[in-house]
């Protein structure tokens, strides 16, 4: 099978610019070129461009992703994968548990708008407030404002 950048992005739902991004970054292998020079891609690029858009749109970021190809490539077992997606697992549960603070944090700022006509927005005066004080989104300060603040001894 031959195929155009534009039949590979199709057939991969990868955006073409992105393709090229991936061959300079070297994920992906550099294409075949036609005697015009056009690039054109056979059943490998496929394989390998899914694998990639499959671990990005499970959350690995590109150096990552880069391991495990290199792994794959070297045709490792899966106990050498392993370690890296169970490190990508223990990142994402951390990210949940954040995204659920932060539900929480939301909910109460706007469980406490009950009236939403009032001249003095609580919404706003939450966000206000919170970023004052720069905190960590579920309503806990991550810093001691300066008017707190303990001089040392």
């Amino acid at each position: 099978m031959r195929l155009s950048i534009g039949k590979l992005s199709k057939e991969t739902r990868v955006n073409i610019e992105t393709v090229r991004y991936y061959e300079r970054i070297k994920l992906m292998p550099p294409p075949f070129r036609s005697e015009g020079g056009h690039r054109i891609y056979d059943e490998t690029h496929i394989e390998r461009l899914q694998f990639i858009r499959r671990c990005r749109d499970l959350g690995f970021p590109l150096e990552d992703i880069r391991s495990l190809l290199a792994m794959a490539d070297k045709g490792e077992h899966c106990t050498s994968l392993r370690p890296a997606a169970f490190a990508h697992l223990e990142l994402v549960r951390a990210k949940i548990t954040a995204l659920r603070e932060m539900e929480k944090a939301l909910t109460t700022i706007l469980d406490d708008c009950k009236d939403c006509a009032a001249p003095s927005c609580s919404v706003a005066s939450a966000l206000f407030g919170c970023a004052a004080r720069s905190c960590a989104c579920a309503g806990t300060c991550d810093v001691t404002p300066v008017s707190e603040q303990v001089e040392p001894a």
